[in-house]
Order: C-alpha cells, then structure tokens, then sequence
C-alpha cells in the first residue's frame, strides 16, 4: 500500500482538520466562564446554554469525524457551524483599514477553506457508502 493512500494518513489528516474544534470544545469544557464570557463578547444569548451547545458540537461532530461514525453529518455540522461563526466573529469589512482588518479578513478566508474542507469530507464520505 503506498503511504499516499494510507489509513494512517486519512486519520491524522481527518484529525489535523478537526484540531481547532477539539481544542476549542476542550478549552470551553474547561474553562466555562471564559466560554460564557465569549458568548456575551458575540452577543449570543443566553450565553449558558449558547457555550454549552457550541461546546456539544464542537466536540461531538469532531468525534463522529474522527471514529467515522455518520462522518457526513459531523462534517455537514461543523462546516455550517464554522461559516455561521466566521460571519459572527470576522466581520473584516465593518472594520477601519489597518492591521485589524487585514488581520481578519486572513481569519474569514481560512474558515471559508475549513468549510470547504469539511464539504469535501462530507462528499466523500456519501460517496464511499453509495459504493458499499
């Protein structure tokens, strides 16, 4: 089998997408006030259960994509996930020009890839089953 195609591969690739949303899900779990304090900064309320959901599916569709269970729906809720929050968070073109709004427009361009990439993930792994 070449390394290319490696399950070993495909796993840490899968994982390395959903790095950001294990770490995030962990920090909220961890450290609630401070995700609590996240939703007030959003403006997403009620914040209490607003964090508890955010961490829910953070890291609940992180784990459907890591174990391969229903892949498709973990990637479907963290790509719809990612570009509710990019447009919540990274709003680049309200902001004065300069280093902030470069800064975040970068940010809103790169969740748009994750999107992409968990569109992709979603597609393949509905391909794969239509072939089993």
């Amino acid at each position: 089998m070449r390394w290319t195609t490696s399950p070993v591969l495909r796993w840490v690739a899968l994982l390395l997408l959903c790095a950001a949303y294990l770490q995030g899900g962990l920090q909220k779990a961890f450290d609630f006030p401070a995700a609590i304090a996240e939703m007030n900064h959003f403006g997403l309320s009620p914040a209490g259960p607003m964090a508890i959901a955010v961490i829910v599916l953070e890291l609940g569709a992180a784990a459907m994509i890591l174990t391969g269970r229903l892949r498709w729906l973990g990637a479907l809720a963290l790509a719809g996930f990612t570009l509710m929050a990019t447009f919540v968070a990274l709003r680049f073109w309200q902001m004065p020009v300069g280093q902030e709004r470069f800064m975040a427009a970068n940010s809103f361009f790169e969740h748009l890839g994750l999107v992409g990439g968990f569109l992709l993930v979603a597609w393949l792994d509905l391909k794969e089953r239509a072939h089993v």
